[in-house]
């Protein structure tokens, strides 16, 4: 009996086996052929109807090599889907290095410190050389105002002293003009006339004593007269002589101009005006006048105060204004003039537009502020201008000598 049993179990279970490898052999021939032809790890398997359980409810049995399939199919799978997330977990935590571009091919910008300064200049007017008195006595401009070249700026306590010297000298000069007019024209009628009367009787006078010194000369030998009162009278004869040659001299003179005398008048007049030049140079200098047309930046002296070596007033024209940077000596090869370069001010949001219009001519220290406690101070860098655009300069005029980052474009 244990034998029928178990022999008619097995026939049981392999019933259902044969039946279900039939249905998997007609689906493999039948609905499914297209897709098998498509992917040839694709299996189709139909499940069992409820007529291949057995009368115990037990599930059938698939065949030994459908088992065998299946189970390296989903180990295939496992195994691929854990490459990809192997590979992509190595390409997150660590990123493909970076290309970076061939120095060469491209070359490095220069980037430094500078300095806003007016493309003029600032002008720094002080006491001028050689005055005694240093004390300001008027002001006439304040912070702001726009002046013209030559526009009087201040004045010294020294002024109305130095031009009274001046006006002194002015009438030295109209005085030796008006002798050489008086020497190139000659005496006045009236003085002409006074000097040929003089010298008519003159003539009178030397011939009357000419005579009397012949009368005593004739009267000495015979006792008549004394040889004392005939030299007398023959030294005066010949004194009125000479005086009456003097006065037709002068005469000579009364009616023309000689050389010599207008050369000694006209260097009287070159004397006289280089002392007026002398003086008004001095009074000029008792006064402050602006060196060109700008801008006043700062009043550093007040009416009434000495005038030290920091300066009366600082003078610039603001319209045209550039950026004063320090560049490291071995960064000048990478510059010339004409790059453009931008700028970045601190406390504005955008960055300016400048060009490189100069390049110094010496290497010297650095002389740009720097606040970085191991920075190289004592770098040889050349000191160049850039220059702002328009809007550049109409936004930073009134920024001289602040400190900006420069970054030079090549």
């Amino acid at each position: 009996m244990p034998q029928a049993g178990t022999a008619r179990q097995a026939d049981c279970t392999a019933a259902p086996a044969c039946r279900n490898t039939a249905s998997l052999e007609d689906a493999d021939a039948g609905l499914e052929s297209g897709r098998a032809a498509k992917d040839p790890l694709h299996v189709s398997c139909i499940p069992p109807t409820s007529d291949d359980w057995d009368s115990r409810g037990a599930a059938p049995v698939a065949p030994d090599g459908v088992v065998t399939l299946r189970a390296g199919l989903l180990l295939g799978l496992a195994m691929l889907v854990f490459a990809a997330g192997s590979y992509a977990a190595l390409r997150h935590g660590r990123p493909e290095p970076a290309m970076w571009p061939d120095a060469a091919a491209e070359p490095l910008g220069v980037g430094a410190l500078g300095r806003i300064e007016p493309a003029s200049g600032i002008r720094r007017l002080g006491q001028p050389g050689g005055t005694a008195v240093a004390r300001l006595e008027r002001l006439f401009v304040e912070a702001g105002d726009v002046v013209a070249e030559g526009a009087l700026l201040a004045e010294f306590a020294d002024t109305p002293q130095r031009d009274a010297l001046a006006a002194h000298a002015r009438a030295a000069v109209a005085e030796a003009r008006a002798n050489l007019d008086r020497v190139r024209a000659g005496g006045r009628p009236s003085e002409i006339a006074a000097q040929r009367a003089r010298i008519a009787a003159l003539a009178v006078q030397e011939e009357l004593a000419q005579r009397e010194a012949e009368r005593t000369e004739r009267l000495v030998p015979t006792g008549a007269a004394a040889a004392v009162v005939a030299d007398r009278n023959r030294v005066a004869a010949t004194r009125l002589a000479a005086e009456r040659s003097q006065a037709e001299a002068e005469l000579d003179t009364l009616l023309s101009s000689r050389p010599e005398d207008i050369a000694l008048a006209e260097a009287r007049i070159a004397a006289a005006e280089a002392s007026l030049a002398k003086a008004a140079a001095d009074a000029d200098l008792a006064r402050v006048r602006a060196p060109l047309a700008g801008t006043i930046l700062r009043i550093i002296a007040r009416p009434g105060e000495q005038v030290g070596t920091d300066g009366l007033l600082e003078i610039a024209d603001v319209t045209c204004m550039d950026v004063v940077a320090d560049v490291y000596e071995t960064d000048l090869a990478r510059l010339r003039i004409g790059l453009s370069a931008e700028i970045v001010v601190p406390g504005e949001e955008g960055r300016f537009v400048a060009t490189l219009r100069d390049i110094g001519w010496t290497v010297r220290r650095q002389t740009q502020g720097n606040t970085d406690p191991v920075a190289a101070v004592d770098s040889r860098t050349v000191e160049v201008r850039l220059a702002l655009d328009d809007a550049g300069s109409a936004a930073l005029r009134r920024r001289s000598n602040m400190q900006v980052h420069v970054a030079i474009r090549p």
